[in-house]
């Protein structure tokens, strides 16, 4: 599955990789070395052969080992190409430097400073394009056709885009579990479970789902909800994932509750004393989202250090293990289960369906539409995906086209089909910043302003006209939220504060897709 998914990645590093062999200074330097001009077309021309043939493959590499490995073929090919195209840009450089030459001059400087030898250069040119011949006319035997390019000339001129969606909140089917939740927070009553901690009563509220059904949404909602926020005098949220490290949890718990950043304390008895001042007497709202650890004895460790807090203090756990939620519990496990199909289609329109159309032209795509949400089965992250996929698309054999694709068929891996599709619909250079996400570990929030400024300096940002690269940055950050491959959130008590994070299955994805 890994060398499926990595196919797709090297589709957007060969369409970087193509813009690069015919930029200016290359193309300067090959000619001024005098190089076979015929030789120099001929190697054009087969570039631009497999990329048409790259999305067909794509496709078809899911469920054809032959064309999985005709694309790994191809991928070992371009990489001993991109490195020659590396060492001529690099060696272009370095004669403009040394020459110090400039404008008509600069024939002249390739021509007599260059190190290359003409006959080695022409001859690893001649070496990589009879491979990528040789690779190329195995396209007949594996079925492999030109891609047919942008949707120009499709029957359906319309786009598929509904009735205006009212601004509401982008959470659906979840009043009934937003109502039991806030309930259990606003109550003082006691828990059906006893759970004295100190002269305290803390209750833990476990909500239990798969990855993808909305634990931390449902979480947010209730955080969030007026009645609640009224309620606690501390609210803090804290992220845990894997590492359940009690130090550190306690610390981020401190710093938020008393609007620190970076407090200096390196002693755990002396945060324990800190936090023991800031919550005693004070009835606090702690989330502990995205736990995966099942040793008591940390979380015991944990939960003591909150017992000078008021009577009433609640804390919500959220996970995906049934296990856990039983260990750390003190109410009974909310099952957080998938949204029904009219909750699903609404969703999914919200995104995929944004301006008015005729009614006539929506009948259509809602048809194709509603069969498409019943293939995400209910799952929310899934169904918002293929919604922010949609929206662009104008015509109605593109959705056809997601709907009757072999990905759906998917079982190597625990990528959810959904996020494959959205993911293989980007264009290159959003396949590539995305990929490159990968880099942040889970559950870690994604600052903006940094990641562009990574993405500006492994050079992955097209330059657009009348557009800064910063401007570029932003636009293409935007494009991943409004697909929902990162998430935008905002904390009601700070709304001047953005955060933005990956889901857990969307980092598991682009971890595959940029592969090794």
């Amino acid at each position: 599955m890994a060398e499926l998914i990595a196919g797709a990645f090297f589709t957007a590093s060969f369409e970087r990789f193509f813009k690069m062999i015919l930029s200016g200074d290359i193309l300067k330097f090959v000619r001024g070395k005098k190089l076979n001009d015929g030789m120099l077309k001929k190697f054009k021309t087969m570039l631009l052969s497999v990329k048409a043939l790259l999305n067909d493959a794509e496709k078809k590499q899911i469920s054809d080992p032959d064309v999985r490995q005709w694309l790994e073929e191809l991928k070992d090919t371009m990489y001993h190409a991109e490195d020659l195209a590396y060492e001529i840009e690099t060696e272009a450089l370095r004669c403009k430097i040394e020459g110090g030459q400039s404008g008509s001059r600069i024939f002249q400087v390739f021509n007599f400073s260059s190190r290359f030898n003409i006959k080695n250069l022409e001859d690893r040119i001649v070496e990589i394009f009879h491979t990528l011949e040789g690779v190329v006319s195995q396209k007949d035997l594996l079925g492999l056709s030109p891609s047919e390019g942008v949707h120009q000339n499709r029957s359906s001129s319309s786009s598929p885009q509904l009735l205006p969606v009212e601004e509401e909140s982008d959470i659906y089917g979840r009043d009934h579990d937003k109502t039991v939740i806030v309930k259990l927070l606003l109550s003082d009553a006691d828990d059906d479970h006893d759970d004295v901690v100190g002269s305290n009563k803390i209750s833990v509220i476990p909500i239990v789902g798969m990855g993808g059904i909305g634990k931390t949404t449902l979480a947010q909602l209730v955080y969030n909800d007026a009645n609640v926020v009224k309620k606690f005098d501390l609210k803090a949220w804290v992220t845990v994932s894997d590492e359940f490290d009690v130090f550190t949890l306690t610390k981020t718990i401190f710093e938020t509750i008393t609007v620190q950043k970076d407090c200096s304390i390196k002693h755990p008895h002396q945060l324990q004393c800190e936090l023991k001042k800031a919550i005693e007497g004070k009835k606090f709202l702690f989330v502990l989202d995205d736990v995966w650890n099942e040793n008591y004895n940390l979380w015991d460790n944990l939960r003591s250090q909150f017992t000078f807090g008021a009577s009433g203090s609640k804390i919500i756990v959220t996970t995906r293990n049934e296990k856990i939620g039983s260990m750390m519990g003190t109410a009974p496990i909310h099952y957080l289960g998938i949204i029904s199909d009219e909750d699903s289609w609404q969703l999914f329109a919200k995104h995929a369906f944004q301006k008015i159309i005729d009614r006539s032209a929506l009948q259509e795509f809602e048809e194709i539409g509603r069969n498409i949400v019943r293939k995400c089965n209910g799952l929310p992250l899934a169904i918002k995906s293929l919604g922010g996929l949609l929206c662009s698309k104008m015509h109605i054999d593109e959705w056809e086209d997601i709907l009757n694709s072999d990905t759906w068929k998917m079982q190597e891996c625990n990528i959810l089909p959904a996020l494959w599709l959205s993911y293989n619909y980007l264009p290159p250079h959003l396949k590539r910043c995305f990929g490159y996400c990968s880099i942040f570990p889970k559950d870690v929030e994604i600052h903006k302003e940094t990641l562009i400024l990574l993405w500006m300096a492994e050079d992955l940002l097209r330059p657009q006209q009348n557009m800064t690269l910063e401007e570029t940055g932003e636009k293409y950050f935007n494009d991943l939220i409004s697909r929902s491959f990162i998430h935008h959130t905002k904390d009601f008590s700070c709304p001047d504060i953005d955060h933005y994070h990956m889901h857990d299955l969307v980092n598991d994805l682009a971890s595959f897709v940029s592969g090794e």
